[in-house]
């Protein structure tokens, strides 16, 4: 092919980003490097973010998000100064030659405006043959869907969530 993979998780179904980090996995277990970079993120009490020790040194994991969720109809200055950080890291983290790369929540922060959608797809022409970007996040641009090799919509059917279960510890984060 000439450059490398891209897989594109989106849709308003649970599932993107453990889809992710399940391939993250399952490229660590065969030990593959694996470098997360998380948009609009910020929580380390998170399951992905906690193992990160365990699992180093093929396993990294970076944040560029505040703890809180942001208004997405009404960012701060930090929250797009946080993504272009991330954007900006991604582009170094190249240089460590991952064999998987997942932008989660790249494809928001692009939908949403934090990131413009050219800048992110200079970064996967930049992607080498031997590396699979994973890019996450409902609303996913066409431009970054037309692009991507492997794409997954997550369509939500029914969820514990509605029926009052809240988010349980280990399971949805």
């Amino acid at each position: 092919m000439g450059r490398g993979n891209i897989h594109l998780y989106t849709g308003g179904g649970e599932g993107k980003s453990l889809t992710a980090f399940g391939l993250a996995l399952r490229a660590v277990g065969h030990g593959y490097k694996v470098i997360i970079i998380q948009f609009l993120k910020g929580r380390k009490d998170v399951g992905e973010y906690k193992i990160k020790d365990r699992l180093s040194p093929e396993y990294e994991i970076y944040q560029f998000g505040r703890e809180e969720f942001i208004d997405l109809s009404k960012p701060t200055p930090v929250d797009y100064e946080l993504a272009r950080m991330g954007l900006e890291f991604a582009w170094d983290a190249l240089k460590k030659n991952p064999r998987v790369l997942v932008l989660d929540e790249v494809n928001l922060a692009v939908a949403v405006g934090l990131l413009e959608v050219e800048d992110v797809l200079s970064l996967l022409d930049a992607i080498p043959d031997e590396t699979i970007a994973v890019l996450t996040g409902r609303n996913a641009p066409k431009k970054l869907i037309e692009r991507a090799d492997l794409v997954t919509e997550m369509v939500e059917v029914k969820h514990p969530f509605y029926t009052g279960v809240s988010a349980r510890k280990g399971i949805e984060y």
